[in-house]
């Protein structure tokens, strides 16, 4: 009887780990991948959350540097492309922000002393609040686990960040970084989509997070003219 329990729960386990997809010619193939064997559901479910809020900030960055060309010639890039391989390289530790990371690096994009890659600087700190909040992983397996409070500081800081490039100046009144187009006769309001998409992932997911570990999530309310970046790589694991 225990080896035909054992035999069954192998057949079961094999199952799981067979992975569907459409093949180039439109038709369903099955392959077998060992991975999902250490996955449960709610593993496949962060992986694809963090999948796509990856695809999202990448598009936001490519967005903004095709808005903002002068910032990606700022560091000495050759194109765009080459530009945006750097900052999604994988290493956050960019010399012209002197080792800021996080919300001091985003804050640094808007700081009238910086003289750099504004777009590199607000997206290296969006990226390291992003890394963090899933504690540097890109891949997730039964025993992971993830703080709810860091994926929704880091929703937030989102938020705050989308707020500053729409409302910090220069001293001739222009927007340091363009990004919405509000021309009544050309609207083009792609950003706040897809900033609006990124934050709706991290929200869905620390919601998840919370009700699988049976916690709360602790709510912030700020004014946006004084609201300041949430700690999200200082938070530990609960």
């Amino acid at each position: 009887m225990l080896e035909r329990f054992i035999t069954s729960l192998l057949v079961l386990l094999m199952l799981a780990a067979c992975a569907t997809r459409f093949g180039p010619d439109g038709k369903k193939e099955n392959r077998f991948d060992p991975r999902y064997l250490a996955k449960t559901e709610i593993d496949r479910v962060i992986d694809t959350d963090r999948g796509e809020v990856m695809v999202g900030m990448h598009r936001i960055a490519e967005k903004l540097y095709k808005r903002n060309p002068k910032e990606w010639k700022k560091s000495g890039q050759p194109s765009m492309e080459a530009a945006l391989d750097r900052l999604f390289a994988g290493n956050l530790d960019f010399p012209e922000l002197e080792g800021r990371r996080e919300g001091a690096a985003a804050l640094y994009a808007f700081s009238s002393n910086y003289q750099g890659d504004r777009v590199l600087a607000v997206m290296a700190g969006l990226l390291g609040m992003v890394y963090a909040a899933f504690e540097h992983k890109d891949d997730f397996y039964v025993l992971d686990d993830l703080n709810e409070q860091k994926l929704y500081n880091c929703a937030r800081n989102i938020e705050i960040a989308i707020w500053k490039m729409s409302s910090t100046k220069n001293a001739g009144g222009e927007p340091l970084l363009i990004t919405n187009e509000l021309d009544p006769n050309n609207p083009n309001l792609s950003f706040e989509r897809e900033f609006g998409r990124v934050i709706g992932l991290l929200d869905f997911l620390s919601k998840v997070v919370a009700d699988k570990q049976g916690r709360a999530i602790t709510r912030f309310t700020q004014s946006m003219a004084t609201a300041i970046f949430l700690p999200v790589g200082a938070l530990g694991i609960k």
